[in-house]
């Protein structure tokens, strides 16, 4: 079991550099600074970083690369719910002007007997009535995709703080300062 935990401590610690690139440490990746204040060299604060790590992932319960995929969906989903939202307006006005011209005609019809007049009358109302609903349904929609982008947002930062809160607290426990 010892031989096992080793094993995956040394395989996490050889992928640091890989995954976080250009001579960032863990904890800077993470947006915390640590300064090693019992003069760990560089190697034990790496290695101290990857078990807090792990030791913040499991008690917080959260990943903070996992949230970042996750963000990285939901970007895409809000992309792609904003662009649907916006072609449910296209032809609007075309649909209004047919439903008016059919209620203008009968319309026209029973007052004056000029059904042609009161068609062309009932589509421009029509057109134009159908156009305002759809601009109104478009912006509620975007304004409640903008929102549930912001709450998904602010409960991702919590989820972040959460993890970072451990991340550091583990660390200055192993003689360092933490802070983010």
């Amino acid at each position: 079991m010892v031989k096992n935990i080793f094993v995956a401590g040394c395989l996490s610690l050889a992928l640091v550099p890989v995954a976080f690139g250009q001579g960032k440490s863990l904890g800077a990746t993470l947006g915390v600074q640590v300064f090693p204040k019992e003069g760990q060299t560089t190697e034990q604060q790496s290695k101290d970083e990857g078990e807090c790590y792990d030791w913040a992932v499991q008690n917080s319960g959260v990943d903070p690369f996992d949230l970042q995929k996750k963000e990285t969906e939901q970007a895409q989903q809000a992309q792609a719910a904003s662009e649907a939202a916006a072609g449910s307006t296209r032809g609007a006005g075309a649909r209004g002007a047919v439903g008016g011209a059919v209620a203008g005609a009968v319309i026209g019809e029973i007052a004056n007997d000029d059904a042609g007049k009161g068609a062309s009358y009932g589509a421009a109302a029509g057109a134009i009535s159908a156009r305002r609903q759809a601009r109104r349904s478009e912006q509620q929609a975007q304004q409640q995709i903008k929102s549930d982008q912001q709450q998904a947002q602010q409960y991702t930062d919590e989820q972040r703080n959460q993890f970072r809160n451990g991340f550091s607290a583990c660390l200055e426990a192993k003689g360092y300062i933490a802070k983010h």
